[in-house]
């Protein structure tokens, strides 16, 4: 199924109808920063200004989170998400859990 999924942060979604409501979705990655990252990245923090290194190990494993959710919606037979949320979390130092979550419903397009 490469049906595109509506997804929303809110919990309505504007042209639609939710008819069902299938339960929580989610999707969670856990990432850690490898030695280089985190030389490089101390390296750029102490000179001030924005760190690309952690900024682009924080949106791909957003993104990873993102679609693991989407995936599992998808298995559950939603075509939409909605009141999407994330969450990150550390586990330990330098291990960050990162969790995308939503409600998985069923949508009809309002005539």
């Amino acid at each position: 199924m490469n049906e595109t999924l509506l997804i929303t942060t809110s919990n309505t979604l504007e042209g639609y109808r939710v008819v069902k409501q299938l339960g929580l979705v989610r999707g969670i990655t856990v990432r850690s920063r490898s030695i280089v990252g985190n030389i490089a990245g101390g390296f750029m923090t102490n000179f001030g200004g924005k760190s690309v290194i952690y900024t682009e190990l924080c949106e791909n494993a957003r993104e990873e989170a993102y679609q693991l959710m989407m995936q599992h919606g998808r298995e559950m037979g939603c075509n939409a998400i909605i009141n999407m949320r994330y969450d990150a979390n550390e586990v330990m130092d330098g291990v960050t859990e990162v969790l995308a979550y939503g409600t998985a419903v069923v949508v009809e397009k309002i005539d």
